[in-house]
């Protein structure tokens, strides 16, 4: 029992020991003193020029120790202000020493400096009076010192190392933090060459601007007609679609490049090289769409039907892409992309960040159909709307079909509706780009129940793919081209869109249209339809037909067109108002 009693008083005496102990140890926060950290290189009043030349060139800026009375840790910061400035609170230039901000120097490069000020406002070429100090913080406490420092600009704005877009006419919206990144270019060295894209929709008649850093402390540019300018105006979309959207910093330039489609094209596909498999565009710089690959063979993927826009996986990797006319000035290699599979493939292209990448996974579908029918029927409301041709296990529309968004559709195999119903994945007609010349799209389909939805009027050509068990449609907008063809203006024309009208009519008002201009209507360049009678105001017309020379007169007209359904025929008119 004694030996338990002794024990308990050890462990008693103890604890008050301890207990004393960690009370002096643990003193108030505000009990203890943190000195400042004093500058020592560059030395007060120093002249810096920066380096055009030499951009990328460290700037060293050195101090001595601060010191904790209780030897707390200490972090440092190098931070530029205005001078008879102490205000930390939104300083021209803040970063952390290396080693988590322990060590005694801070190394910027001449860049990062010369962008701060441009930030801040100050013209390319100055000199500018501020200065630099050394901000020491342990816990709750904080020091700062400063000494003066004269810095010259470069003499020419340096273009930023990244580049981001924002705005309210980007997917994204206006908040900075959520920018859209676009990719940086470089040279076989790996040098940055100042150009910048991104591949992404806009908004009609919104504005954006493009951003070297996701946040408010930010260099912006905006920009009209194509030139760049630092602080400039907005820059406005110039139609709703998708885009690849250029920045060049070397010519001070922006390019917007609309992208209507990007396809797969290759051996791959029915049609071959002659081919063409479009994807639907989902946001965010993604392409995706299920294809029917007849056979292992290579490809490519090309935007807008153009071969001049081409692009081809990386060599030595796996899913890399680049394209074609830009691999040169990157040192990049390329093939073009093998394919392995047979049947329907789901293609997703990725052109988003600093690396462009595609994938192809084999299209499992959702239980779809079993086997080809011998009939195919669009219906509407009990009633048939058309039967499709059959060759193999395809069924084409063949004409062009004048279908309503308020109109509920249904593919039978059965043309009162009582045999095999299919059911697509998605709405025919729904697309970013419903203004291309030469809108298309595909869907994957099977086996069910359920309308067949439509997100547009318009007249659709349609082909019902078993084998690939997908949908593809397709719909033509028309202009109407107008150009001083004795003064050899036709690239100066004027392509006017025209708005469908249920059904074959498409519709122009208020047009200007200048006295002996020639006319002619373009979906380019499948349709183009010329008048039998030139001159008349009004008519019949042929796709291929000539030139219209009916404007005698200047002024704003109401033009309407009726086409055949095969757009081999119509009628026009022009309305003087």
């Amino acid at each position: 029992m004694k030996k338990i009693h002794l024990f308990t008083c050890l462990l008693i005496m103890l604890s008050v020991v301890w207990s004393c102990e960690e009370k002096d140890n643990l003193d108030p926060i505000g009990n203890w003193d943190l000195s400042m950290a004093q500058p020592t290189s560059p030395a007060a009043n120093a002249v810096l020029v920066l380096d055009e030349d030499n951009p990328t060139a460290p700037l060293r800026f050195e101090w001595g120790p601060a010191t904790s009375s209780k030897n707390y840790g200490i972090r440092y910061s190098l931070v530029l202000v205005e001078a008879g400035s102490a205000d930390l609170s939104a300083p021209i230039y803040r970063v952390s020493s290396g080693t988590n901000g322990r060590d005694l120097f801070a190394t910027p490069t001449a860049r990062q400096i010369d962008q701060a000020l441009s930030i801040a406002g100050y013209e390319a070429g100055s000199t500018v009076d501020l200065q630099w100090g050394v901000v020491a913080r342990s816990l709750d406490k904080e020091t700062v010192s400063f000494q003066p420092i004269s810095i010259t600009r470069f003499l020419t704005e340096s273009a930023p190392l990244d580049l981001y877009l924002s705005g309210p006419a980007t997917e994204q919206g206006s908040t900075l933090a959520n920018a859209i990144p676009m990719k940086a270019f470089t040279d076989p060295d790996g040098n940055p060459t100042s150009v910048f894209e991104v591949y992404t929709s806009l908004k009609a008649g919104e504005t954006f601007h493009f951003y070297s850093q996701p946040s408010e402390q930010s260099l912006q540019y905006g920009g009209t007609n194509g030139q760049l300018q630092k602080d400039g105006a907005g820059i406005t979309a110039p139609a709703a679609g998708t885009y690849r959207i250029t920045v060049d910093f070397n010519t001070n330039t922006y390019n917007l490049l609309k992208i209507d489609k990007w396809s797969v094209v290759g051996g791959n596909i029915q049609g071959g090289w002659g081919g063409d498999a479009p994807l639907q565009y989902q946001g965010n710089g993604v392409w995706k769409g299920t294809v029917d690959l007849t056979e292992p063979s290579g490809f490519v993927f090309r935007a807008n039907g153009d071969w001049a826009y081409l692009l081809k996986r990386i060599k030595g990797t796996t899913n890399q892409l680049v394209m074609e006319s830009q691999a040169g000035t990157q040192g990049i290699q390329f093939e073009d992309i093998p394919s392995t599979g047979v049947g329907p493939h789901v293609f997703t292209l990725t052109l988003s960040g600093d690396e462009y990448t595609y994938s192809i996974e084999e299209y499992t579908g959702g239980g779809g159909p079993a086997e080809t029918p011998e009939q195919l029927f669009l219906l509407a409301g009990g009633e048939v709307v058309a039967e499709l041709t059959k060759n193999g296990d395809r069924f084409t529309s063949g004409r062009h079909l004048a279908l309503q968004a308020g109109q509920s559709y249904s593919l039978n195999s059965a043309s009162d509706g009582s045999g095999t119903s299919y059911a697509l994945e998605g709405s025919l007609g729904q697309t970013d780009t419903p203004n291309a010349d030469k809108v298309e799209g595909s869907l994957p389909f099977g086996t069910g129940s359920g309308a067949m939805a439509v997100a547009r009027d318009q007249a659709y050509r349609l082909t019902v793919d078993f084998a690939s068990e997908s949908v593809s449609w397709m719909y033509y907008n028309i202009k109407l081209f107008h150009w001083d063809e004795v003064g050899g203006g036709w690239d100066g024309r004027s392509e006017l869109l025209m708005t469908y009208e249920h059904p074959y009519t498409f519709r122009l008002s208020g047009a200007q249209l200048t006295a002996g201009y020639h006319s002619k209507f373009f979906s380019p360049w499948d349709v183009q339809f010329g008048a039998d009678s030139p001159t008349a105001l009004s008519g019949t017309m042929t796709n291929g037909g000539d030139n219209i020379t009916n404007i005698t007169e200047s002024g704003l007209y109401d033009v309407t067109i009726e086409v055949a359904n095969d757009y081999s025929i119509g009628t026009y008119e022009f309305v003087k108002q």
